[in-house]
């Protein structure tokens, strides 16, 4: 299990987070009133109207006083009214959210299980010219940003080839039910979701060769050879399985880069999640909305970090042994 230090320093990091998810909105050029309500309803408000929009969005308020109110609304689960959509931001999001948990899901799990696989298999043969032309085409790969990858597979499969549709996450107004509906739904994921796994399969290959490029040259894994052992049961049972605690770790750090990408994939295919809603937020100086959707963003990602942390610790009971300085002050010092 993880150490005390280890709890500390997630509350330390989750208090940093609520701390820049209250203070970068507000540091949005603009005028909130203005971006609301448009320059054409402001040239007609009267002072004392302003003045009563201002103090019901509590913009009259001091930062530390909007700051112990937004603590507060957090612990009654409440992340805030969203002036643009007339509603909850919980409602709002609730609405986008599971369009974001498929692609971020599906991207997650085939980034990970194929560039795991490929890395396998790159760090097992490594320095033949199978592992040469994958290692030099990962590197290429790797260097496309998330919505370059997108735009280029959106020029070439939705408007030169025509054979993917361009936005959206279904056709609307189709009425298709059934297998339909769930075949219009991949058609749309399709395009997005390459775009995702083929940028961030690049950090899973890497963690996963190197770690068999280390575990290759291990007493065992000759003496397993020695023994007869099958290519196939060397390269999974014995290395592979050596391996797991960088695969796990490869994880947990490309959740973070696949959360991140998701939020510009979603914006250049128009696809109905969390970064088409953070864009739309951004342009109306939406405060609550911006808040509760970069906070969710956050705390996804640390929970999957701490759960990294679980099973890493599982996998090697090291990691979550107290240091030597540890133990002699407790042995010095008993409770």
């Amino acid at each position: 299990m993880p150490t005390t230090k280890t709890a500390v320093d997630y509350a330390i990091a989750l208090t940093a987070i609520l701390i820049l998810n209250f203070i970068l909105p507000r540091l949005l050029p603009g005028d909130p009133l203005q971006a609301i309500y448009g320059d054409e309803a402001l040239m007609v408000m009267t002072p004392a109207m302003q003045a009563e929009l201002i103090h019901r969005f509590a913009l009259d308020q001091t930062w530390s006083e909007q700051f112990v109110a937004y603590i507060q609304a957090l612990l009654r689960a409440d992340l805030g009214y969203s002036y643009f959509y007339h509603t909850s931001v919980v409602s709002v999001i609730a609405g986008v959210l599971p369009w974001t948990l498929l692609l971020t899901g599906l991207a997650f799990v085939l980034s990970t299980l194929l560039g795991s696989l490929l890395g396998i298999e790159s760090g097992y043969q490594r320095g033949s010219r199978q592992d040469g032309h994958l290692l030099g085409i990962m590197m290429l790969i790797s260097g496309f940003p998330d919505f370059f990858a997108g735009i280029l597979l959106l020029l070439t499969f939705g408007v030169i080839l025509a054979w993917m549709p361009l936005s959206g996450a279904f056709t609307p107004y189709s009425g298709f039910t059934g297998l339909k509906l769930v075949a219009d739904i991949a058609q749309h994921l399709t395009l997005p979701l390459t775009a995702l796994v083929l940028v961030r399969l690049t950090a899973a290959y890497l963690f996963s060769r190197s770690a068999m490029v280390g575990v290759m040259g291990e007493h065992f894994i000759r003496t397993a050879r020695a023994k007869g052992c099958p290519d196939i049961a060397i390269r999974y049972r014995h290395a592979a399985r050596s391996a797991l605690l960088a695969i796990v770790t490869a994880a947990g750090l490309s959740f973070t880069h696949v959360i991140s990408g998701v939020l510009f994939i979603e914006t250049v295919f128009s696809y109905p999640g969390l970064g088409s809603l953070l864009y739309k937020a951004v342009l109306t100086r939406d405060y609550p909305l911006l808040q509760g959707i970069l906070l969710l963003a956050a705390v996804l990602v640390l929970l999957v970090n701490f759960v990294t942390d679980l099973l890493c610790a599982r996998f090697d009971p090291r990691l979550s042994a107290p240091s030597p300085k540890a133990r002699r002050d407790n042995h010095a010092y008993p409770v």
